[in-house]
């Protein structure tokens, strides 16, 4: 492999790799098909799972079945006029609401961090360190989480080393590249101290009793207490979410998502006299209609919005 090729193979994140390769084992083991494939064959594919698979589903998949035959030098089949007519009546036949995930309210995040709270002095009462270490972890994966709005793949990919603390004041961290970071020049991200549910507290809290001096933020804990090296599965932080909100008694806990912090924060920050533009810069967002995507029309008859006040100040 020369050098070119370890390029061309760095540019395409990994994410990408993994759901390329996918789609093109969907489509040559359990459909059955063939390559290179010709754009009948694609259309035939689409139709056989047009009922079954999402419109979002399909388009990656046929992205994955471009990428595989650009790469082998053959003419891309999914750009044919039949595959796009074929998909074009897909979405018409079998409309479908985006499923987004449930936003996580201030009220909500304040009520988990209490009962956080009140689980961390019982173990610490009880010198359960073990316990003590997973309630730290959890309570600064919830705060850190809903007050940057991170996906959960930036949440793992958090490194001591790349962390700036000043207590009391704030913290940076810094990602060497993010799903909007095309360029990869790296993106800081702020947060500053806040007077109720602080990240920066709840960090250094973590921090300091795991002993984390480099390597991954969040990690894994076993039943005796003992952190891992290696940062949590990105799959794991949606599961530790939904077990803090339903220790908590909130309702349909099941329903949220890593992506409820980031749509909880979206929510509260427009709610509090933010603009959009401000919001886009802080989350990282470029364009209007990602950002929109996060943002649920607020209704004007709701008054548990209108009861949210902004914190959002350094102490």
């Amino acid at each position: 492999m020369d050098k070119v090729d370890q390029y061309l193979i760095a540019a395409t994140r990994e994410n990408t790799k993994k759901s390329y390769a996918a789609a093109v084992q969907h489509f040559e083991v359990e459909w059955g098909g063939f390559l290179p494939a010709t754009a009948d064959a694609v259309s035939r594919y689409l139709a056989d799972y047009g009922a079954t698979l999402s419109i979002n589903t399909l388009k990656q998949r046929l992205a994955g079945l471009a990428r595989w035959h650009i790469d082998q030098g053959f003419p891309d089949p999914t750009k044919a006029p039949i595959v796009r007519q074929v998909l074009r009546g897909i979405r018409a036949t079998h409309p479908a609401q985006e499923r987004q995930a449930k936003p996580l309210l201030l009220t909500q995040l304040e009520t988990a961090t209490q009962s956080l709270d009140a689980e961390i002095a019982a173990a610490i009462e009880a010198h359960s360190r073990p316990l003590l270490l997973r309630l730290l972890r959890n309570k600064a994966l919830l705060l850190v989480g809903f007050w940057r709005g991170f996906r959960s793949d930036e949440l793992v990919r958090l490194s001591v080393d790349s962390v700036v603390v000043q207590p009391g004041h704030g913290m940076v961290f810094y990602l060497p590249h993010t799903k909007a970071d095309r360029q990869y020049r790296g993106t800081p991200f702020k947060m500053p101290a806040l007077a109720k549910l602080c990240p920066v507290e709840a960090y250094l809290a973590w921090q300091n009793l795991a002993q984390l001096e480099q390597g991954p933020v969040f990690r894994s804990i076993d039943r005796w207490g003992h952190v891992s090296e290696a940062a949590l599965h990105v799959d794991s932080v949606a599961p530790i979410l939904r077990a803090i909100l339903a220790q908590c008694e909130l309702e349909a806990s099941e329903l949220y998502s890593s992506h409820s912090l980031r749509r909880g924060f979206a929510n509260w920050a427009m709610s509090s006299g933010w603009d959009i533009k401000t919001l886009m810069t802080y989350i990282g967002w470029k364009d209007v209609q990602s950002a929109m995507r996060y943002v649920d029309a607020q209704d004007p008859f709701d008054s548990t919005r209108a009861a949210v006040s902004p914190i959002l100040t350094s102490k």
